[in-house]
């Protein structure tokens, strides 16, 4: 994976087993209850063929400040600076500083299978479940 990074202190992990990459704050921000904000990072990657990134909460931020990721889907041909989009379900006003790990992001293999179109529903394949939804399947 190749990686630019401005502030150098992005793309950490904190155990030799994390599943994620330390995202930080390349500049500080408020979040208030009900708003958003996009926080940038500084940083720019090249993931490996056949991979995308995905940015995802930190669990001490989500425990501690309410702090949620609202989308976080990096395609594997952007290039631009990575940002990451973030609310708290928390009342009080919070302030974070440069620097702050604010997120963390997972590299993910993905397929991309060609789309056979079909004319009639019937033409896809019967499984047991069929339309059933949210709740379907029990508790």
């Amino acid at each position: 994976m190749r990686v630019y990074d401005e502030s150098g202190l992005n793309l950490v992990r904190g155990s030799f087993d994390a599943a994620g990459y330390d995202l930080v704050a390349n500049h500080p921000f408020t979040l208030e209850q009900g708003e958003s904000t996009l926080v940038g990072t500084g940083l720019r990657v090249e993931f490996p063929s056949g991979c995308y990134g995905k940015i995802e909460a930190r669990s001490g931020l989500a425990v501690r400040d309410g702090v949620q990721v609202l989308a976080g889907v990096i395609d594997p041909d952007y290039r631009g600076e990575i940002k990451v989009a973030l609310t708290t379900i928390k009342r009080e006003q919070k302030q974070y500083e440069k620097g702050e790990r604010i997120a963390q992001l997972i590299i993910i293999p993905f397929l991309s299978p060609p789309i056979e179109r079909v004319e009639f529903i019937d033409d896809l394949t019967r499984t047991v479940r069929q339309e059933g939804g949210f709740g379907s399947t029990g508790r």
